[in-house]
């Protein structure tokens, strides 16, 4: 789950090579379709018609209806914008304080450093999945919990890179000249920290929605996460998945939207190679 190790301290290549096109066109359909499809399909999701109970792909439904006569469509574009939606607040929730705590850290140290630090290492103490399922305990089926433990568990991530690569910057000799010449921390953070953890940062927000994506629906596939009737994917799988050898097809729709959401972040993050 770690992603710390998979970046370098020096300025990642942020060239737009065919991966991260790739990527970021698959994004983009998969975005549209979850931002803009609940608005224009006016099927609710939740609405059930049981006369087309597994309704095949055609006709009156698009993409066919599930065993409680739902349409497809509608339930996999309301599952797509949660998810994305999910994610990427939970990317913000973890990335804006881990960030934060990281620049002070680096910039502080001593005293400040050493709590922040352990701080992290007990968070980091606790299995993920642990400390998700422990708040979810609390209140099943909501979503504060679910994207509160989501992001306690990401943050330590944001952190350490952030205070690791401000450090290594901050002990450069130009740093020193910029002070001595009268520079203040303001005008060195703009122009000489941000520029470099910038695309880092960037390449860790994709890792975390893409953590975040697969986490949610795993939770939700084992009963522990979202409950029926919210059009959630992974849940969607689930119920869907006794009724596996009448419509095969209904099953396979929301793991494939799950796919290509997670290789599309993926591609954006890692797409090196030209």
């Amino acid at each position: 789950m770690s992603t710390t190790d998979e970046l370098s301290i020096s300025r990642p290549d942020r060239r737009l090579t065919r991966g991260r096109m790739f990527g970021a066109g698959i994004l983009s359909l998969v975005g549209g379709f979850a931002y803009i499809g609940p608005v224009l399909i006016p099927a609710d999701p939740a609405a059930q018609d049981f006369s087309a109970s597994l309704a095949p792909i055609g006709g009156d439904y698009l993409l066919g209806a599930d065993h409680y006569g739902r349409s497809l469509l509608a339930r996999l574009a309301h599952g797509a914008r949660l998810s994305f939606g999910l994610a990427l607040l939970t990317m913000l929730s973890a990335a804006i304080p881990g960030v934060l705590f990281g620049l002070v850290a680096a910039w502080k140290g001593g005293w400040t450093e050493r709590f922040l630090e352990l701080t992290a290492t007990i968070v980091l103490a606790l299995p993920g999945l642990m400390l998700v399922l422990l708040l979810l305990a609390f209140a099943p089926g909501n979503y504060g919990p679910l994207f509160l433990g989501l992001s306690l568990t990401l943050w330590v991530e944001f952190y350490r890179v952030t205070k690791a690569t401000t450090k290594t910057i901050l002990a450069q000799p130009h740093i020193e000249a910029a002070r001595m010449l009268g520079f203040g921390s303001r005008y060195i953070l703009v122009n000489y920290v941000l520029p470099v953890i910038a695309p880092m940062i960037a390449t860790l927000s994709a890792f975390a929605m893409a953590t975040a994506i697969i986490a949610v629906s795993t939770l939700s596939a084992i009963s522990v996460g979202l409950q029926p009737p919210t059009p959630e994917l992974g849940s969607m799988i689930v119920e869907l998945l006794p009724y596996y050898a009448e419509a095969p097809v209904h099953v396979l729709l929301p793991a494939l939207l799950i796919f290509l959401l997670v290789l599309g972040l993926q591609l954006l993050a890692q797409g090196d190679h030209p």
